[in-house]
């Protein structure tokens, strides 16, 4: 199992930005996909971005496209996700996740690594 501990929430005004971090360890991270969810109050945790560790490829919610931007550091070992154009309904706690299958097919239920989250609350 992969170690995961995010930094860089916080509270923005709408249409701004904000950049969440993940450092990773405790693994072999190339054998991982990567991502983030996020989980607003009485909802469901729910599929963010994700990328590939190896490749690079990514995968976005289409509610965030064109708007977060997710990427890996190889040599930090770091996870990061950009968020622009930040709304009041992406307020939520971020997490960051990892599992040795593609996290944009998985259920989060069935998620096998996570971060302890970040609080992201954007005001109107």
């Amino acid at each position: 199992q992969v170690q995961l501990v995010e930094s860089g929430g916080g509270l923005v005004q709408a249409g701004g930005s904000l950049r969440l971090s993940c450092a990773v360890s405790g693994g072999i991270v190339s054998r991982y996909s990567m991502g983030w969810f996020r989980q607003a109050p009485g909802k469901e945790r729910q599929f963010v971005a994700a990328i590939t560790w190896s490749g690079g490829s990514t995968n976005y919610a289409d509610s965030v496209k064109g708007r977060f931007t997710i990427s890996r550091d190889n040599a930090k070992i770091m996870v990061y996700l950009q968020m622009n154009s930040l709304k009041p309904e992406d307020t939520a706690v971020y997490y960051c996740a990892a599992d040795a299958r593609p996290l944009i097919l998985i259920s989060p239920t069935r998620v096998k690594n996570w971060g302890q989250g970040t609080q992201v609350t954007v005001s109107s």
